[in-house]
């Protein structure tokens, strides 16, 4: 039985997980991962945590973030991998989203207050833990009060992007996104590209340097697997996957090690950020 090794796209309470970064590796270790990547969104805070939690046990913890995208260009994401977390440029531009991040939040409160759905501020704090305040957090508010009967119920009615109490927020152009992630010394990687419906931005997101795709991910199908490897030939640009693991039980992305991403993946990877 093949036994998967790497995951490249996880989430901790560092921005909209539910488990900490030394409970992650702790969990990594028990699943046999070799090589993970913390993707926090717009936040690198946990980086450091995991990687001194996985000192001396074999497991490599690849310093990452995920930084979101969204405008009249749709809602995209990318994955910075082998970023320098204390890179200046990059922490300034997070900052700027995290804070953007939370005036979105408390807005969108306000508008679920406006349809009797009433919500401490304080509350949604506390459900983020790190710092990065987002929708998930306002829609397990939602299900602790029994406003809704499920995290998708909430993104569906709600908080989605077409929901009564969505509210827009500041995001970094695709090209600043992958800017900043070389700016950090980073290697760009376009998620979930056939999830996101944007495989058709593909060639325009590699004039502003991306270099590689997310291929192997929960909501790819076969199918979509290999249309993206077609693209990363076509275009010379690695490919990467993950979980996108949130936690266990989690509405979002799948559980920690549960896609299986070839370790030639990591290779490439390496000889990409020139940690060979």
């Amino acid at each position: 039985m093949r036994r998967n090794q790497v995951d490249l796209h996880i989430h901790s309470t560092v921005s909209d997980g539910v488990l900490t970064p030394p409970e992650i590796v702790h969990l990594a270790l028990e699943h046999g991962l070799r090589v993970i990547a913390l993707t926090d969104h717009d936040a690198v805070a946990g980086v450091a945590e995991a990687q001194e939690t996985a000192a001396g046990s074999g497991l490599e913890v690849i310093p990452g973030v995920e930084i979101n995208s969204e405008g009249q260009w749709g809602d995209i994401h990318f994955l910075g991998l082998y970023i320098d977390p204390n890179d200046a440029y990059l922490n300034e531009r997070l900052q700027e989203m995290r804070q953007a991040r939370i005036r979105r939040a408390r807005k969108m409160v306000e508008k679920l207050a406006q349809r009797g759905m009433v919500l401490q501020w304080e509350e949604v704090l506390a459900l983020a833990g790190g710092e990065s305040v987002g929708r998930p957090h306002i829609a397990r508010a939602l299900l602790s009060h029994q406003y809704v009967t499920s995290i998708q119920e909430a993104f569906d009615r709600y908080i989605g992007r077409d929901g009564p109490a969505y509210a827009p927020r500041l995001r970094l152009t695709p090209r600043e996104a992958i800017t900043a992630i070389h700016q950090a010394g980073g290697v760009a990687v376009l998620a979930h590209p056939a999830h996101s419906g944007v495989l058709d931005r593909v060639e325009e997101f590699t004039t502003y340097g991306l270099q590689g795709l997310e291929v192997y991910y929960p909501a790819h199908s076969p199918e979509d697997v290999r249309a993206l490897l077609n693209l990363c030939a076509q275009y010379d640009l690695l490919s990467t996957g993950g979980s996108d693991f949130h936690g266990p039980d989690y509405g979002e992305g799948a559980m920690l090690g549960s896609v299986h991403v070839p370790f030639e993946c990591v290779q490439a990877l390496r000889r990409a950020a020139g940690r060979v």
